[in-house]
């Protein structure tokens, strides 16, 4: 494969990751859909202009478009920095998060994960309400992923990483199956989550997004997403920021502020 080859199926991968069609990339950057589709398929040289623009929008170096076997850096058990840090998408998950987040995923799956809309991307805007709701209510993180904006709504950064382990630590299985003849990734929860790690107005936001939210398909949820202030004014590709939530207007706002002095 040539170098543009590599480059291009580099590009195509992190395209993918972040649930970017071809066309949004294209608006983004400017450049007529076929551009996109011949840089990805490697028939068309990059001007460097254009990798200062890709790797804005991905959050990566230029070196690492450059560098096909390099993937974005996400790390678990390590340090506290604060996430993302956008220059280069590192993200660190430090314990307390990473084990938050095992527990909240364990305690959505084993309480609506048997119903047959709940697939992998249901899960993503679960978790995405469930953050952001916390966060307005009581302005902090309950797990505090890092959410990007892409066509199919909030995605959460950190989850393949995190259930790949989870998966490896027979914590939770991953199964393929079918939703109305739509493939459908499900995950099967191996162990109950550990309660102790909650507090009770974790439990009680959670409960709150799954009773609201849990019968909605992946179509419904993500439409219902889109309508969401900080999924509105995030640019696609870009980290969606927590403090939008205080923007929000009904019915996704979950605090009463007309009762706060």
């Amino acid at each position: 494969m040539s170098i543009y080859g590599k480059i291009g199926h580099r590009i195509k991968s992190l395209r993918d990751k972040t649930g970017m069609s071809q066309d949004a990339l294209a608006k983004r950057m400017k450049l007529p859909r076929p551009a996109i589709s011949q840089i990805e398929s490697g028939s068309r040289k990059i001007a460097t202009d254009e990798l200062l623009k890709l790797s804005h929008i991905f959050h990566v170096p230029v070196n690492d478009l450059l560098n096909p076997g390099t993937e974005p850096d996400i790390r678990l058990h390590e340090g506290k920095e604060e996430k993302p840090v956008k220059a280069s998408m590192r993200i660190s998950v430090p314990q307390r998060n990473l084990q938050k987040f095992k527990e909240v995923l364990l305690y959505i799956l084993n309480k609506v994960g048997s119903k047959p809309n709940i697939g992998e991307t249901v899960i993503y805007k679960l978790l995405y309400f469930i953050d952001f709701d916390f966060y307005e209510k009581y302005e902090e993180q309950l797990v505090g992923a890092t959410y990007m904006k892409n066509q199919y709504g909030p995605t959460p950064v950190e989850f393949i990483k995190i259930v790949d382990q989870m998966i490896n630590h027979e914590e939770i299985e991953k199964v393929k199956s079918g939703y109305f003849n739509y493939p459908q990734t499900k995950y099967l929860p191996l162990r109950k989550p550990d309660l102790t790690k909650f507090k009770a107005n974790e439990i009680e936001v959670i409960d709150d997004v799954l009773n609201r939210l849990s019968d909605m398909n992946a179509a419904q949820i993500s439409a219902y997403s889109h309508n969401d202030v900080p999924w509105l004014t995030t640019a696609d590709g870009e980290t969606i920021e927590y403090e939008s939530v205080f923007y929000r207007t009904p019915p996704y706002s979950v605090r009463a502020y007309a009762d706060e002095d």
